[in-house]
């Protein structure tokens, strides 16, 4: 059975919620990790973004996204982005922290976009891989994922990211920084490379798409803490297209290397036990 904590009323202290969930222990163990049994935090959310049609379009629709993150309960309650991949934290010490990592890609259906007219779907793809995240001290974050990529593509995906994170006011707190994307050719084809027959049937001469540096730019946040469950969120990303992706036909005759995304969210978070 699954209970809900009450939420606490304006004026009244908030108590740090029991775990809620309890679930049997995994049936194996990895001898280069700690524990699974023990109490974990799981914040799970949905929020909207605003951003381009597709990677390198310069129309722009609305889009939901999923939050859910899941670390040590009773660890520090660290920073999170809107950026960064759904995660599970099983490394937490010395201002290190590291665990796997996942990204769902939506497929890209040429028919929806005239843009894409001629350039063929592109399947939606899975991404797993692993993250790494340093806290020198507590308001300066850098984390590194890197992702393979399942289905729609089947490259090497590296994010790099760096925030500075503020408290401006009880609850309040504002963040921001670098981020930076390299690609491997395979992750950067699908979509930006153009083949003879697409060629031909788009308009847009062929192009030989390569990985390398795919993105640089910078992302900034506002979140509100209500309390320890619940917390909403708002932040806008911007990213500049580099090397064979911004060269590519379809952005520069049909596109745009500027990328804007703008976004609001929600999460709530609560307590597992793994016995």
């Amino acid at each position: 059975m699954i209970l809900l904590p009450r939420v606490a009323m304006a004026g009244e202290p908030v108590v740090t919620q029991e775990p809620v969930v309890t679930l049997p222990a995994p049936p194996f163990t990895l001898p280069f990790l700690p524990p699974i049994s023990g109490d974990w935090t799981v914040s799970v959310g949905a929020g909207a973004e605003y951003k381009p049609d597709f990677e390198g379009a310069r129309r722009y629709t609305v889009s939901p996204v999923p939050v859910f993150s899941i670390h040590r309960a009773g660890s520090p309650d660290r920073f999170r982005s809107p950026r960064d991949s759904a995660g599970i934290t099983f490394l937490d010490m010395a201002g290190f922290r590291a665990g796997p990592a996942g990204k769902y890609v939506a497929p890209r259906t040429a028919t929806d976009f005239a843009e894409l007219r001629g350039l063929g779907d592109v399947n939606a793809a899975i991404e797993l891989g692993g993250f790494l995240e340093y806290f020198p001290v507590d308001w300066l974050r850098g984390r590194v994922e890197v992702l393979q990529g399942f289905g729609g593509h089947h490259g090497v995906v590296a994010n790099f990211s760096g925030d500075l994170i503020l408290p401006v006011a009880p609850q309040w707190t504002l963040s921001g920084g670098p981020r930076f994307t390299a690609e491997s050719t395979a992750a950067t084809s699908p979509y930006f490379g153009i083949t003879l027959a697409q060629a031909m049937a788009s308009g847009l001469p062929a192009f030989n798409a390569r990985g390398g540096a795919h993105s640089v730019g910078a992302g900034a946040q506002l979140r509100y803490q209500y309390n320890p469950q619940w917390e909403v969120h708002t932040y806008v990303e911007y990213q500049r297209l580099l090397g064979d992706a911004a060269a590519s036909p379809l952005v520069q005759q049909r596109g745009s290397p500027n990328q804007v995304t703008v976004g609001l969210g929600a999460s709530y978070s609560f307590n597992v036990r793994v016995k």
